[in-house]
Parts: structure tokens; C-alpha cells; sequence
């Protein structure tokens, strides 16, 4: 596959992750609790399938950019930042104050990871 094919799938996953965290952000600062989510199931498929994409496409990636060496210093921060997106969920949907902080900080966790992609610092 080719490369613009793994970055397809890349900014799928970069919109699902987004959609599925900001909704249930905004469910959880509107008063929603985990019991009041119909959509909870949905939202947590939809996380566990942006992850997926997100890692499939990003080793991909790295493939075709021709790191199969060893993995770059930058790639590894992208993972940790990964980690960070994969357990937001379980904070989020937890109270409104924690809701709002995530609101806010995970887009700048998304352009931090995005600078590294696209500029390689390290």
C-alpha cells in the first residue's frame, strides 16, 4: 500500500479519535453520566477503532518512509501521546470539570503530535 494510502487512514483515524473524545466531552459538561449515554457504546467503538487506524497507518508509515531500522525518537513521543489518547476516554466521561480540561487539552496534544509528524525534531 502506498504511503498516501496509510496517511488517508492516518487522518481517519485522527477524525474518528477527535469525534469520539469532543462528544462525550460535551455529553459529560452538558450533565451527562456514563448511565445517561446511549451513545456510550457507539463512542467506545468508535475510540477503540480511531486507535486502531492511528497505529496501523502510523507503523505503515514509518515503513514506507523507510524506518524500519529502529524506531525515531519523535515516533516514540507520537506513541506515548497515543497511550495519553487511548486512556482519555476512561477520564473524560468521568465528571465535567475533568471534561473541560480535556476539551481544551487534547487538541493541543493532537497539534504537538502533528508538529513531531511533520517536522521530526528529534
Amino acid at each position: 500500500m502506498s504511503l498516501q494510502f496509510y496517511n488517508v487512514l492516518h487522518i481517519l483515524g485522527i477524525a474518528l479519535l477527535f469525534i469520539s473524545l469532543g462528544g462525550l466531552a460535551l455529553h459529560s459538561v452538558n450533565g451527562g453520566t456514563r448511565t445517561t449515554n446511549q451513545w456510550r457504546l457507539i463512542v467506545a467503538i468508535t475510540h477503540g477503532v480511531a486507535l486502531a487506524l492511528l497505529l496501523v497507518s502510523g507503523f505503515g508509515m514509518l515503513a514506507k518512509l523507510g524506518f524500519t531500522g529502529g524506531i525515531p525518537a519523535w515516533a516514540i513521543v507520537k506513541m506515548l501521546l497515543w497511550l495519553v489518547f487511548g486512556g482519555a476516554i476512561a477520564f473524560v466521561g468521568r465528571s465535567a470539570r475533568l471534561a473541560k480540561v480535556f476539551f481544551f487539552l487534547l487538541p493541543l496534544l493532537g497539534a504537538l503530535s502533528a508538529y513531531l509528524a511533520i517536522y521530526k525534531p528529534f
